[in-house]
């Protein structure tokens, strides 16, 4: 079950009741530090303004089904027991990966019984809707239309794709994102001082709480399993304080020194870049997993690859760019940890493709001669011809359209005279740029008729 937005020292008890273990003492502690009330949730400050719809299904009593989607550790499975808590309704779960059609109308119809029989609602809490097939999430329709239940379905994946249409126009959609490491710093803090947490029991050393909150990668209840972990570690050797090598024992993970806002940041970013551009396939991917086991941003890792297919490969393996985008579109659509395949096959295939930095150095010369003020008239034969007068000026009157020419190129001036010499694009001969740059040297003969 994913529990990712936790409780505030000293919050009041929400009314109603489910999840009777958040009170129970031998529960994990992400079990029992999850929120009772809306107000207790840290992040996703968007679900909890006032007038959101989530504040409005709960402070209005209203029967409208949700469809929560996000990483793991967001606070999908906390939501939907704040839901059942706040508003006084029966709390039933289903688990996609377990549960069949007969279950899932079997607690459709305990849930309509349960109205008829007593007048109170139920909260069907749906783990991981994407794995139901069609058939299964058609069951739910009864319930969701007849409003026999209050319908909170959990996904991970991009609901479009994995949830049915008919089940996805009923049900208010909410996009959860991943808590930022302030966020989770919050939560370790909250479980440390919490009665229902560690209770002050014990202290933790700043290198400690940075290790744990790196390690979660945005994941609250990750981060209160290896703060749990970490605590009997402590309690084991006699200690109140967590330190460093506590936690790193506990979590069997040592701690990588790499600071996001510090020089490891830029070092080991530098380092993974002159990888890749310098084809080591090997220590691109050391430098790569690196940066992922200390919680770096994957979009940043993503975005500096898509930069790299374009500045160091360009034309010598035109697919460099098409793989790096897909890479971080795959980033954006699944999230961590699974991406991290994505980011490593991107690597892969970047690091061991052909380079050139041809791309790059047109670009420069190009820019560079704009700057200093090469800017010489557009041809008249180039300019727009479609409105009145256009011809009287001499506008477009000596055009050669290229499609009536022999092999699709015309012999006619294109740039502007003060760069019409200019040879920004120099391919290499290495990889797929190789046939590039012969043909290129072809056609640029033919369109200045040399």
């Amino acid at each position: 079950m994913d529990d990712g937005l936790f409780a505030a020292p000293g919050a009041p008890t929400g009314g109603g009741g489910s999840l009777s273990a958040n009170t129970t003492a031998s529960a994990p502690l992400a079990v029992r530090m999850r929120p009772r009330t809306l107000d207790e949730l840290v992040g996703q400050p968007q679900l909890r303004e006032p007038g959101s719809p989530l504040r409005q299904l709960i402070e209005d009593q209203r029967s409208l089904s949700l469809l929560l989607w996000g990483p793991p550790g967001t606070g999908k499975t906390t939501i939907a027991s704040i839901v059942s808590r706040q508003t006084d309704r029966r709390f039933v779960e289903v688990s996609a990966v377990s549960a069949g059609v007969k279950e899932v109308r079997a607690a459709i119809e305990s849930a309509r019984h349960e109205l008829v029989q007593g007048g109170r609602e139920t909260v069907l809490f749906v783990d991981e809707v994407h794995r139901f097939s069609k058939a299964q999430q058609d069951a739910l329709l009864p319930g969701v239309e007849n409003r026999w239940v209050t319908l909170v379905a959990a996904t991970t994946e991009n609901p479009f794709f994995s949830v049915i249409s008919p089940l996805l126009s009923r049900s208010l959609l909410l996009r959860l994102e991943s808590l930022d490491d302030d966020d989770v710093r919050r939560v370790v803090d909250q479980a440390l001082a919490d009665e229902r947490g560690l209770a002050g029991r014990f202290t933790l050393t700043e290198e400690a709480a940075t290790h744990l909150v790196r390690l979660a990668g945005g994941d609250a209840r990750r981060s209160l399993t290896y703060l749990e972990a970490a605590a009997g570690a402590a309690a084991g050797r006699g200690l109140e304080e967590i330190d460093l090598e506590t936690a790193e024992t506990a979590v069997d993970q040592a701690a990588v020194r790499y600071d996001r806002q510090g020089d490891q940041h830029y070092d080991v970013t530098s380092a993974f870049i002159k990888s890749v551009r310098g084809s080591d396939a090997d220590a691109a991917m050391h430098y790569l997993t690196r940066m992922m086991e200390a919680g770096e941003d994957p979009r940043f890792i993503a975005r500096r690859l898509v930069i790299l297919a374009s500045e160091d490969i360009g034309l010598a393996d035109p697919s460099a760019l098409t793989t790096a985008v897909a890479a971080a579109q795959a980033v954006q659509l699944i999230g961590m940890p699974e991406a991290a395949f994505n980011l490593a096959h991107a690597t892969i295939a970047l690091a061991v493709a052909p380079k050139s930095n041809a791309v790059t150095t047109a670009l420069a010369e190009a820019s560079a001669d704009v700057r200093a003020g090469k800017i010489g008239p557009v041809p008249a034969h180039l300019r727009d011809a479609h409105y009145s007068g256009a011809k009287k000026l001499g506008h477009g009157s000596t055009y050669t359209y290229s499609h009536d020419e022999p092999f699709g190129i015309a012999e006619q001036q294109y740039a502007p005279d003060v760069v019409a010499d200019a040879r920004y694009y120099r391919p290499k001969e290495i990889g797929a740029e190789s046939a590039i740059k012969e043909r290129w040297e072809r056609v640029r003969r033919l369109i200045r008729g040399r």
